[in-house]
């Protein structure tokens, strides 16, 4: 598997570690992938904190799908960069097409452990080849989920990216996180994908010089580590996680966005 691929693994390891301690999220799949196709992980990766901050990200995603499917249950929910993630699963709003993309060689290993029905389905598709979403069925509004996956793309990719979405969907609702160019420098000594081989990532300045010419906007900027999940943690362990993941702090390195294109 590529180093990209790999890099899957890490919030899959944070998921089924926190999944475990019953707290911030419940994630069974994570825990039974985990420990069928788990490794050791080396280095940043396996930081008790950095394994919080991958199971609030993903609950953060896990609560917007939600409401958004809860405005718009017709919408199509599209994951782009799956991996081995099972939002599809923990999402408990209903849905009547969701598509999990990712390549090839992911969708291999990930079938071993996800079945597709008449409501779910999964699709080979390389983000940064744009004409490929051509193979994803129209429709007029879509719920489109980028989670760690923008910081793989330059940001001309990304920007193609948004663009064929806008293109091909009247009605969109994005939520992506990124790294700042700061944080994208930042993680030659930081980042934990560097224990997997991975040699570079990118970051994002300004998302809304990107989003020109896309028909996208952006519609607010999101916390990565909101009270409600920070405040499940043990007293100890909140004062020592709000000390290093102080948003202030934090944004100056990784932002979430939420954007939109509107009919």
């Amino acid at each position: 598997m590529k180093e990209v691929h790999k890099t899957l693994f890490i919030p899959l390891y944070g998921k089924a570690r926190v999944s475990k301690k019953n707290r911030i999220l419940h994630d069974p799949m994570a825990e039974k992938i985990w420990e069928a196709e788990g490794f050791p992980i080396r280095g940043k990766g396996k930081s008790k904190w950095l394994a919080y901050a991958m199971a609030m990200r993903a609950r953060v995603f896990d609560d917007w799908t939600e409401e958004m499917l809860c405005a718009n249950p017709e919408a199509l929910v599209l994951q782009i960069g799956c991996g081995l993630d099972s939002r599809c699963l923990r999402v408990k709003a209903p849905y009547l097409h969701w598509i999990d993309t990712d390549f090839p060689e992911v969708l291999f290993l990930r079938k071993k452990y996800y079945e597709e029905d008449e409501a779910y389905r999964m699709m080979a598709l390389d983000a940064s080849k744009p004409e490929q979403l051509e193979t994803l069925p129209d429709g007029e509004s879509a719920v489109l989920l980028l989670e760690g996956v923008s910081m793989y793309l330059t940001n001309e990719q990304v920007r193609r990216l948004l663009q064929a979405l806008g293109k091909k969907y009247a009605r969109l609702q994005i939520l992506m996180d990124v790294y700042t160019a700061l944080g994208a420098r930042a993680s030659k000594y930081k980042n934990p994908v560097k224990d997997v081989g991975v040699a570079e990532v990118y970051g994002i300045e300004e998302i809304r010089s990107l989003l020109k010419d896309t028909k996208i906007g952006c519609r607010a900027e999101h916390s990565l580590t909101p009270d409600v999940l920070v405040n499940a943690l043990k007293p100890l362990e909140r004062a020592f996680f709000r000390a290093v993941f102080a948003e202030r702090l934090y944004r100056k390195f990784y932002r979430l966005y939420e954007l939109e294109r509107a009919a």
